[in-house]
């Protein structure tokens, strides 16, 4: 299993940026899955995420009503758009998957990270 992420990149505060995660090696279809973020000297935590069988997407109270999940099963790949970004943004974001997963759980598998800074 392979999760690619790529989009992420220096922002102005107040701006915008699209994340993708293109999955391969699995059946994408019965997979939850997640984005996560860690900052420097902070631990990884969980952002929102998708249900293999639902539409419905959990978000983190801190990024809930900014930020939007969501998934094309027939392109394998996941998405992050992040509106209206702050400082506190900055991170090395991840997505992650698991089989059967709901909105939010422990991952099977990660992707590689990807830098976004966002600039005061």
């Amino acid at each position: 299993v392979q999760l690619q992420a790529s989009g992420g990149g220096l922002v102005q505060a107040g701006g915008s940026l699209r994340l993708s995660c293109a999955a391969s090696g699995l059946i994408f279809r019965r997979y939850g899955v997640a984005w996560f973020r860690q900052a420097p000297g902070k631990e990884r935590k969980f952002l929102g995420g998708i249900g293999w069988n639902t539409n419905s997407p959990d978000y983190a109270d801190s990024v809930r009503g900014r930020f939007t999940i969501s998934r094309d099963n027939a392109k394998n790949t996941m998405y992050l758009q992040m509106n209206s970004l702050k400082s506190e943004d900055s991170a090395v974001y991840y997505c992650a998957v698991r089989v059967w997963g709901g909105s939010n759980f422990d991952p099977d598998y990660w992707g590689q990270g990807t830098l976004v800074t966002v600039s005061s």
